[in-house]
């Protein structure tokens, strides 16, 4: 099988400073991977790269989605392409309503218009499966939102736009046990509704890998890839932290 995601030989800079290094991953449609690592490691980075943040330059390798080399993508042709990114911290959109901004991104990404009153129901429904209040749907995007509100609105907008690959930045940090299993059981929906839905899980903790087990582990670290394993090798991490991880390079 080919891979949804194929990263080679990434190197990327901010300023002339370079932090992603000769940076190589393969993903496959359905499967989940974790990305673990140290703060500073890169692990943002590489996350905002792939959905083509301008303020991340590309100096060489390439990105292939869907094999379609999408390297020099803008970030809107990327999310068409169906890349979505959870981010660790979301931005507040004052005076923009929630239904509002999903029933809009629907209509730039898919170019149809959804019936109001199913687009409605489907928004309920998801809300109701992420424990949250319909008023949820009349609320300023992130305005006022707790930490965990804000997480469960980046899963809300995972479930309703179907992307096939999902890079979720730390969508556990803040979050407590309650909040993490609403996180797990979200994801879980959403695979069972897209079973090729492909997850890059970006996490400093074992901790959600105990709801959500991945297909295999990777470990970044000063920009490079320095381990891959399976979900054991986040146990091990566990134990042992980054120090005692040994570098496959």
């Amino acid at each position: 099988m080919k891979p949804i995601l194929s990263i080679k030989n990434l190197a990327v800079s901010i300023e002339d400073r370079e932090i992603i290094k000769n940076f190589n991953l393969e993903i496959e449609a359905g499967s989940i991977h974790a990305l673990m690592g140290p703060n500073g490691s890169g692990k943002s980075s590489l996350a905002n790269t792939l959905m083509g943040h301008p303020r991340y330059s590309v100096k060489g390798g390439t990105i292939f989605f869907n094999e379609i080399d999408i390297t020099n993508f803008s970030p809107d042709k990327r999310a068409k392409q169906g890349l979505f990114l959870a981010f660790q911290y979301p931005q507040e959109i004052p005076g923009v309503q929630v239904f509002t901004f999903l029933k809009e991104v629907q209509r730039a990404l898919t170019g149809n218009d959804i019936p109001v009153e199913e687009l409605y129901d489907q928004l309920c429904n998801y809300l109701q499966l992420l424990s949250m209040d319909e008023s949820f749907a009349y609320r300023n995007v992130n305005e006022g939102f707790s930490g965990g509100e804000k997480k469960r609105f980046e899963l809300l907008q995972l479930l309703m736009l179907k992307p096939k690959l999902a890079i979720l930045d730390e969508i556990d940090s803040g979050l407590d046990v309650d909040a993490l299993k609403v996180v797990a059981h979200g994801l879980a929906i959403a695979r069972k509704e897209s079973p090729n839905l492909s997850i890059l899980l970006i996490t400093h903790y074992q901790r959600i890998l105990n709801y959500i087990e991945p297909d295999f582990v990777h470990v970044m670290q000063d920009g490079y890839l320095i381990k891959s394993g399976d979900a054991s090798l986040a146990q091990a991490i566990d134990q042992e932290g980054y120090d005692g991880i040994r570098s496959t390079q």
